[in-house]
């Protein structure tokens, strides 16, 4: 591309205290093209992006707009020159309206009060771009997670932005809903709008990208065209091949003792009648749809939420609904959806955060092994290469993808024998993903069982060993992994489900 860049990070540097981040690295986002950047987890992406937002300002290098040097000493600075972000952590307000939402910082007014009709139809015309309905004037809290996503997209191309960043647009949402996303990227390419695209799936790069740039702890290591095969970005992300992308096993999983039965399991409004088992040794992976009740019967049986009918039981033994601390005593472990909100303590360090499971149950004579708890924790934090200068430093330091390494970690130490993944990986580099998948192999030859959701019907497919598809709050079928591909998938998560007999 010979024309003059929209926007140029020229030889940018960036350390917080004495760890550098970013080390001289050069982006180019050019009209009507879309620019990948990619790296593993801590690579500097995130970094980059929130100089480009004014969230941070480079120690080193410039920020060209149209060619001139400019400041972006915050975030309205770079709105007002047409950049806008839409970050990897949601930033909305969970007790406002979708419509507020959308329009924060812009609520639309007459004769000095609120112009609400006027809001609504700027919040819908956004959103529906994307072809999300859903009601303006619901709270943003009560959505779940990936219309939360949604709703975070539909702000900021209501901006009418000429720079778009998106970090992790999609970590989020179902294919039909990132088809909904490409379609409008692809509105915003022919309207000229520059675009900078972060995502760790490698699938979606040659069909949304121009070019990649991938980068390596802070440096930029190649830059090559969009349709580069994955097998090589990966070993430029991660500078050695990965043979196998889902390491699991192919055979059929021995007939292990029943580990956790759930009986009937029902709770109005999410799901209803749920059963099934799980053996050890087995992961049981769990499909369907945004909203079809995946993530909602994960919470009640790891007894985050009480459910309305049914049991669960963990080894013989039934866990009282509703009851986090017996499930835990029990042997469950549970990775949440939503880390941030759910999984970690932000202000609290790698240390604490790998530790909370096991504070009590490793106590001596009522006093917390804190020596114990440290050593377990830096053993667990080399396992799973979390990337940290220090397992004292807050975890909300840690990128996304090492955030989330956290949380899988704390239940690595706890030694949880049932692992309630939801959506394990998200947000997390395909060099990770495979570490994380291998995991989940030790614990099930160690005897575990694992029940993962996962919105990445490739991962599913990949690492499970039976698959219940669930639509509508109930279960839709079971498939083996003989049985189990994309299409029987999709055609059980779309079907209608016959309600259960009396």
């Amino acid at each position: 591309m010979t024309q003059q860049p929209l926007l140029t990070l020229e030889r940018v540097s960036k350390s917080f205290g004495p760890v550098t981040v970013v080390s001289d690295v050069t982006v180019h986002v050019h009209a009507g093209a879309v620019q990948v950047l990619l790296g593993e987890n801590g690579a500097g992406k995130s970094t980059l992006i929130k100089m480009m937002a004014g969230v941070h300002q480079p120690d080193g290098g410039r920020v060209l707009v149209d060619g001139r040097p400019v400041q972006l000493p915050n975030v309205h600075a770079a709105e007002q020159l047409g950049i806008a972000t839409i970050h990897q952590e949601l930033n909305l307000v969970g007790s406002l309206s979708v419509a507020e939402n959308v329009m924060m910082g812009r609520i639309p007014t007459r004769f000095g009060l609120v112009d609400r009709r006027e809001l609504r139809a700027r919040a819908r015309a956004a959103l529906d771009l994307i072809g999300l309905d859903v009601d303006v004037d619901a709270r943003v809290g009560d959505l779940g997670i990936a219309r939360q996503q949604l709703v975070e997209i539909a702000k900021a191309l209501s901006v009418d932005a000429r720079i778009l960043v998106l970090d992790e647009p999609t970590a989020a949402l179902t294919r039909r809903e990132t088809e909904n996303l490409f379609r409008v990227v692809a509105q915003l390419r022919a309207r000229g709008v520059g675009m900078v695209f972060i995502s760790h799936h490698l699938d979606e790069i040659a069909e949304i990208g121009d070019t990649v740039l991938v980068l390596r702890d802070g440096h930029a290591v190649a830059e090559v065209p969009a349709s580069t095969p994955e097998d090589e970005l990966v070993r430029l992300m991660v500078g050695r091949s990965i043979d196998e992308q889902y390491p699991r096993g192919t055979g059929p999983v021995a007939e292990g003792t029943e580990v956790l039965a759930v009986d009937g399991l029902s709770s109005a409004g999410s799901f209803s009648d749920i059963s099934f088992r799980v053996r050890q040794g087995e992961v049981l992976g769990i499909a369907g749809l945004v909203g079809a009740g995946r993530t909602e019967l994960l919470r009640a049986i790891a007894g985050a939420d009480r459910y309305d009918a049914g049991t669960v039981t963990v080894r013989g033994r039934r866990l009282r609904p509703g009851d986090v601390g017996a499930a835990v005593a029990a042997g469950v472990g549970h990775v949440p959806e939503d880390r941030k909100a759910q999984g970690l303590v932000l202000d609290a360090s790698v240390n604490d955060n790998l530790g909370y499971a096991t504070l009590a149950s490793t106590a001596r004579m009522g006093l917390v092994d804190f020596a114990g708890q440290r050593r377990r924790a830096e053993q667990v934090a080399g396992t799973l290469r979390i990337r940290m200068h220090d397992i004292d430093q807050p975890v909300r330091s840690l990128s996304g993808g090492n955030q989330q390494k956290a949380v899988f970690g704390r239940w690595v130490i706890a030694g949880s024998t049932v692992l309630l993944l939801d959506e394990p990986t998200r947000g997390v580099d395909v060099g990770a993903k495979v570490e994380i998948y291998e995991l989940i192999n030790a614990i099930t030859a160690g005897g575990g069982a694992i029940v993962m959701v996962s919105s990445e019907l490739p991962e599913v497919l990949g690492m499970s060993d039976r698959v219940l598809v669930m639509r509508d709050g109930r279960i839709a079928g079971e498939l083996s992994a003989a049985e189990a591909t994309q299409d029987a998938v999709m055609t059980l998560a779309t079907r209608d489900v016959a309600p259960a007999q009396p």
